[in-house]
């Protein structure tokens, strides 16, 4: 670990990974779906999902480390509180602009258990984000008229609200004019379609026709979406980075373990030269992955207003490559098994391919880590 736990911090991190045991160790406690309103439920009532909300909100108002111990436990786990991602980065950007009442709805909503999605993406707009045309329309009312495609929301099925991020003003290519809005997931006007994929039913497309919204759900100030956005990185990459940490840990695990048992030859795989030397190199990865993403939690902080492009970027690029390259190689040395859905290794490899396209590219960070050292 970057630093030292605390008795609290070593506490609850074994707490987690008890209830990961007794409650989602097998595929038929866990259930089919990456989310199982159930359990998330019981990680709500147990005060777990608050693990980074204000006390005053119904949490436990711990930082960005306890917030990375309890993503690394969850991937780790395997608990399938697939909903836990996209609500802590709807109520990160609430905690930081919105209004008394939306903070309590989103904030104390998470806390308890409710789930939040995020529409950002578009048909013609993903990494591009100032190429974004979704339109929201100032209405006589002073309210706003929604019209467009939003595509890849995860979550959005099963959410209580949806952060849109939508044009108020310029046009396609401006990062000026972008605004942010709490949608409610039944808004009339709203049609939400699922995107079948490698993953299940994870991912969505969202339909605004005519979708009218009050002024008050405007989060932040209208027209500041794109800086609003940008002071969200630390968060966002952040906290995909520990899922992943916690999900390269668990595919080294079971990796570990079958080569230990696995017999060819007269003897278990795991002496022959090959596979130590393997299992050498990804466990030294995983560990850099966990030293940076702890010395970047702790960064933050430190100063929970800085925002950290350059590492923010470097710890979501290399947790998110390292648990690709992990569970590709866990696949690889189970051989016929890991490739088996009767293994968790396929699970896991499919969860790591996608980590290195959600969230920003792994082509888009390393562009990022470029430009900020000047080039």
């Amino acid at each position: 670990m970057a630093m030292d736990l605390s008795d609290e911090q070593r506490a609850f991190t074994a707490a987690l990974a008890e209830f990961a045991r007794r409650a989602a160790g097998t595929r038929e406690q866990r259930g089919p779906s990456p989310h199982n309103q159930d359990l998330y439920q019981r990680m709500a009532d147990l005060g777990w999902l608050g693990v980074a909300i204000p006390e005053e909100h119904g949490g436990a108002g711990g930082g960005m480390v306890d917030m990375c111990l309890f993503l690394e436990q969850l991937g780790h786990g395997m608990i399938p509180a697939g909903g836990f991602a996209t609500s802590a980065i709807v109520a990160g950007a609430v905690e930081r602009f919105g209004t008394d009442a939306q903070k309590k709805t989103v904030l104390g909503g998470t806390a308890g258990g409710r789930v939040y999605s995020i529409a950002m993406s578009e048909p013609g707009a993903g990494s591009d984000v100032a190429a974004l045309s979704c339109r929201a329309t100032a209405a006589p009312d002073g309210g706003y008229v929604v019209e467009g495609q939003k595509t890849w929301c995860s979550n959005a099925h099963i959410a209580d609200a949806i952060l849109l991020v939508a044009r108020t003003g310029g046009s396609p290519g401006d990062h000026d004019g972008l605004t942010m809005f709490l949608v409610p997931a039944g808004a009339q006007g709203l049609r939400v379609s699922g995107i079948d994929t490698m993953g299940g039913r994870e991912v969505n497309d969202l339909y605004f026709t005519g979708c009218r919204l009050p002024a008050d759900a405007v989060v932040g100030q209208a027209g500041a979406g794109w800086k609003q956005l940008m002071a969200g990185l630390n968060l966002e990459r952040l906290i995909l980075a520990a899922l992943m940490l916690g999900t390269a840990r668990r595919a080294f695990d079971d990796t570990l373990a079958y080569i230990r048992e696995r017999k060819q030859f007269g003897r278990p795989i795991g002496s022959f030269q090959v596979m130590r030397h393997r299992i050498a190199d990804l466990a030294t990865e995983i560990e850099c992955c966990r030293l940076l993403v702890y010395d970047t939690a702790e960064k933050v902080d430190r100063d929970p207003g800085r925002v950290l492009p350059r590492e923010s970027s470097m710890v979501k690029l290399k947790t998110t490559e390292v648990a690709r390259e992990t569970a590709l190689a866990g696949m690889q040395m189970m051989g016929g098994y890991g490739y088996a859905t009767e293994y968790d290794m396929e699970k896991h490899v499919r969860a790591t391919l996608i980590s290195t396209v959600y969230g920003g590219t792994s082509e888009i960070q390393r562009d990022i880590i470029g430009k900020t050292y000047g080039l």
